[in-house]
């Protein structure tokens, strides 16, 4: 595994407080924090790499450490084992018109993907009834804000109990329904004490809403850009506990908001955030302090590192 970002950083101890101006970069690029800490995927070994749908499907299957090389077109969506790594070779490996399930495994990972549209109606990453798993410096686009919002689903929901999840350095772009976190305001039984989710250095550009959309569970955000997002960012519901700081929102209505579309409202906590041509409706101020160490990059920085250091590229195996 090799590195291409070559920004420097100076702060190497974590902490919670801002990363000041020292360096460009504070936040490490390739370290699981958050959590999902402490999933370790398929493991280090050399594993298999797959340049078909068909090979990508029987590799699933086994689980491991799993290389797609060059983009996967039609696959539809294939279920994830536990104790599986997919990675991608290099800056142009992906998966169109298909998508991952990681339904009732833990200890996944799945790193350095292209994912560009999914099936009707499917998300592009479920995770369901799922524990443990690591989603990093990839790239989620679809069709944009057009047509049938229904069309494609999510780009990365979290759903049915599931817990333990890191989102980190990914980019999020073109779409109706970003990331949704607890799918019903029926499901507390299941959900309540879980839906635990850390996501830092995203960006979201031209997303409709969904920022994420979090009911019951606890969302961490930090130093994360956000976009022309035309109608909901941030979405705290049925009494989530978010915590959002150090990221800057350009053009995205309701930025951060605990009273929309839900029979019970969420609670924020905003700290340290840019807002330009955003609101936010905090109805209810939140408490939530995370119990573990994490290391922020200011707002006024986060959209210049984000465009920099996520995405695809950036890691390569």
């Amino acid at each position: 595994m090799r590195f291409i970002d070559t920004a420097t950083f100076a702060l190497a101890a974590s902490s919670t407080a801002s990363a000041g101006v020292i360096m460009p970069r504070a936040a490490t690029v390739n370290q699981l924090v958050g959590y999902g800490a402490g999933t370790t995927g398929g493991g280090s070994g050399a594993g298999t790499t797959v340049t078909s749908c068909a090979a990508l499907t029987a590799a699933a299957k086994a689980g491991g450490v799993i290389k797609i090389s060059g983009n996967l077109d039609g696959c539809g969506i294939i279920k994830i084992i536990s104790n599986t790594s997919v990675l991608g070779v290099g800056a142009n490996a992906g998966i169109t018109n298909g998508g991952f399930q990681i339904r009732k495994a833990t200890n996944v990972i799945v790193r350095n993907l292209k994912f560009h549209l999914a099936p009707k109606g499917k998300d592009q990453i479920d995770i369901d009834e799922s524990t443990k798993v690591w989603i990093d410096h990839n790239e989620f686009t679809s069709a944009g804000i057009t047509g049938d919002k229904d069309q494609y689903d999510g780009l990365v929901d979290v759903k049915h109990g599931s817990d333990s999840i890191t989102v980190s350095w990914n980019k999020f772009k073109d779409h109706w329904k970003g990331s949704l976190v607890g799918h019903s305001d029926n499901n507390a039984a299941q959900d309540t004490g879980k839906l635990h989710v850390t996501y830092h250095h995203n960006l979201f550009q031209n997303v409709n809403s969904r920022l994420p959309s979090i009911r019951f569970g606890t969302g961490h955000i930090y130093s994360s850009c956000y976009i022309d997002n035309p109608t909901s960012g941030i979405h705290s519901r049925m009494g989530a506990q978010v915590l959002v700081e150090e990221s800057s929102f350009t053009n995205t209505k309701s930025a951060i908001i605990t009273n929309l579309d839900s029979d019970e409202e969420g609670f924020a906590v905003e700290r340290n955030n840019i807002f330009t041509n955003s609101d936010i409706n905090i109805t209810k101020p939140g408490n939530l302090k995370v119990p573990y160490s994490y290391t922020t990059d200011p707002a006024s920085g986060a959209c210049a590192i984000v465009n920099k250091s996520a995405g695809v590229g950036v890691v390569n195996f």
